[in-house]
């Protein structure tokens, strides 16, 4: 991967370089992340789960993942 193949982004407040042609569908999937039991926040906007896939990631996004843990 190249430096122009890249894009520099932060997730839960840490920074990191992707491939610059994920979505956020394929960010959650490359990290084993179900989609049913997350919440995405894309730039302090809540994604619908619909949009996962066609929202592409952009250089300086910052994303909140936030994971649904079940019991009581």
């Amino acid at each position: 991967m190249t430096i122009a193949e890249t894009i520099a982004i932060t997730v839960n407040g840490k920074d990191e370089v992707i491939a610059a042609s994920l979505t956020v569908a394929d960010l959650l999937l490359a990290r084993g992340i179900t989609t049913t039991l997350v919440a995405v926040e894309r730039n302090g906007r809540i994604l619908r789960r619909a949009e996962f896939a066609v929202n592409q990631l952009a250089a300086n996004d910052k994303l909140e993942i936030v994971h649904f843990v079940g019991g009581g």
